[in-house]
């Protein structure tokens, strides 16, 4: 790594003790001087490396003038040698930045040093100032969306408590709007929002509210580019505003995928920093009419028939998701129809991989020749229609659960999630198809969710990396002579269903579960758009290895670093 010339090297005190503190190009980093001005023991305050502590400006939230009031100065014991040093070090600032905890939990953590000098103060505070205003994907503005009912009802309160004050301190405005029904922040976002004045959109929720805005946001997008939503193979236009996420709601899944907890402190740290993850969109068509939009789970069979029960018990809370699940086991439908898809034949992984999407995913940055690139939905999608295969395949039979991700659906409860290798931004998604089986089989199956077992190690399940996929039910399919020899199968279980469906072989259709939404129409077109948004966010961060050389360190270069002015 090559050497980083230091811009600015000083003297300066840190409770009590004096220190060298030395700012490079993008590092900030300072070390404990022995009273002979030489090396000393370490400081515990920030990321160690052999030479010292050191923190990334890109990772300084803010840098402030500070009163020598000596809060800093150490113990209620050394009180009057404090004292002292205040009234010899009257001038003094305070470096703000993010402290990484642990399960990816981000803090805001401070520093403060003293100087006799103003100038010396001032000169320290324009270099940082300047190097923070030179990182223009930061946010200034912003335009926030609280939903007060999600999760606890304590949507509001995160905010206000936790989260609004580290956006007044980094200096970022917030224009926010509680939500007064649903979806208000699509239908706002659609018609009234004026975007130029933002940098980003935030929402204060659960998954629910995430949607809403993604909605609201894309579909203004593809109204001001004159784009058609109802055309399934139409280009979208990616979104130039950056979405982000403060957990509040039930699940959270979106966000635990994306930074890797659901922490709303460590959420608004990503924000301010102005974290950018690229993320696929899954567009979902019926015929030529537009259904909706899917970053997570997309589900027919299993879980479209837990959210179509849990529905009627909206009165229970997030205990309704529980008692649904029991229920739609032990009924064990399963639903005829076939899958078409078009394979992803030209990315570098594969679903079984065990390659996990993470922060700087050489997956996701992976860009496929020019001929694979210029891929197109609507040529396919004829050759398909005029009989021929066109890179189509297609699987007709009976499934339990008919499911796609193109994303892993990781949360707290299954912390690999539906998918652990999908990737957020490779254009693609994984097509997991579970087939008819026994009831223990599907139940080994959903337990490996939560366990380190390979959940598609089943011979009853198989998986697919997809470019877009569409579902036809069987009861809109012809039916042959064969089909109709088959009786229905009878289950013990079958005054538990509920009367939409009946249990096992027979069942009309199921419901297709988008991101938590029931879906009018069975049968479904769906493509991936790739990295059609954006988060605030850079995926989930691989457990930090500190070196014990560090070439870029600024303790090894070279002298001749500018001293300020005292």
């Amino acid at each position: 790594m090559e050497k980083q010339p230091r811009l600015f090297s000083s003297e300066f005190f840190h409770k009590n003790r004096q220190v060298e503190l030395v700012l490079s190009r993008g590092v900030l980093a300072w070390r404990e001087l022995d009273k002979g001005g030489k090396r000393g023991s370490d400081i515990k305050s920030a990321p160690e490396t052999a030479h010292g502590h050191s923190v990334q400006v890109c990772e300084i939230v803010a840098v402030h003038k500070t009163e020598g009031d000596g809060k800093d100065q150490g113990s209620n014991r050394s009180r009057k040698k404090a004292n002292k040093h205040v009234l010899l070090l009257p001038y003094a600032f305070t470096a703000f930045f993010v402290r990484r905890t642990q399960q990816h939990q981000w803090r805001c953590s401070e520093i403060t040093f003293h100087c006799a000098s103003h100038s010396l103060r001032e000169q320290w505070i324009q270099a940082l100032s300047e190097q923070l205003s030179s990182l223009t994907n930061r946010p200034k503005s912003l335009l926030v969306y609280i939903n007060p009912y999600g999760g606890k009802r304590r949507g509001k309160r995160i905010y206000e408590q936790k989260v609004a004050p580290l956006f007044r301190h980094a200096g970022i405005s917030a224009d926010v709007i509680v939500t007064e029904y649903a979806n208000h922040a699509r239908d706002h976002l659609k018609t009234e929002a004026n975007l130029d004045k933002y940098d980003g959109v935030v929402c204060v929720g659960g998954d629910g509210m995430f949607s809403e805005v993604l909605h609201g946001l894309v579909a203004r997008t593809q109204s001001d580019h004159g784009v058609d939503q109802n055309q399934p193979d139409a280009q979208l236009v990616p979104c130039s505003l950056h979405i982000g996420i403060i957990p509040a709601g039930s699940t959270d899944c979106i966000c635990f995928a994306t930074i890797g907890t659901n922490d709303p402190v460590t959420s608004a740290l990503h924000i301010i920093v102005g974290d950018s993850q690229p993320m696929d969109v899954c567009s979902v068509h019926h015929s030529d009419i537009f259904l909706r939009y899917s970053v997570s789970l997309l589900g027919y069979g299993f879980y479209g028939d837990v959210l179509t029960d849990s529905e009627r018990k909206r009165w229970l809370g997030p205990a309704r998701y529980d008692l649904s699940g029991v229920k739609t086991f032990l009924s064990h439908n399963y639903y005829e129809g076939s899958v078409s898809f078009l394979p992803a034949e030209d990315t570098i992984g594969n679903p079984r991989d065990k390659l996990r999407c993470r922060s700087g995913c050489h997956v996701c940055q992976h860009k496929p020749s020019s001929k694979d690139s210029e891929w197109d939905m609507s040529e396919e999608k004829e050759k398909f229609n005029e009989g021929g295969s066109g890179g189509w395949s297609v699987i007709r039979g009976k499934f339990i659960a008919i499911n796609a991700a193109c994303m892993s659906c990781a949360c707290p409860r299954s912390p690999k999630g539906l998918s652990p290798s999908a990737h957020l931004a490779d254009g693609t998604a994984d097509l997991i198809l579970v087939r008819k089986c026994s009831r223990l089989g599907f139940f080994r199956h959903l337990l490996r969710h939560t366990n380190k077992g390979d959940q598609f190690d089943h011979a009853f399940v198989e998986v697919h990396r997809v470019r877009g996929f569409r579902f036809q039910p069987r009861h809109q399919e012809p039916v042959s002579l064969e089909d109709l020899s088959e009786a229905p199968k009878k289950t013990r279980f079958g005054t538990m269903c509920s009367a939409q469906t009946t249990c096992g072989y027979g069942a009309a259709h199921s419901s297709w579960n988008c991101d938590g939404e029931i879906l009018p129409h069975a049968a479904i077109q769906v493509s991936v758009q790739s990295r059609l948004i954006r988060l605030f966010a850079r995926g989930i961060e691989e457990p930090q290895r500190f070196t014990f050389e560090d070439p870029s360190s600024p303790w090894a270069l070279e002298p001749g670093t500018q001293q300020p002015a005292a």
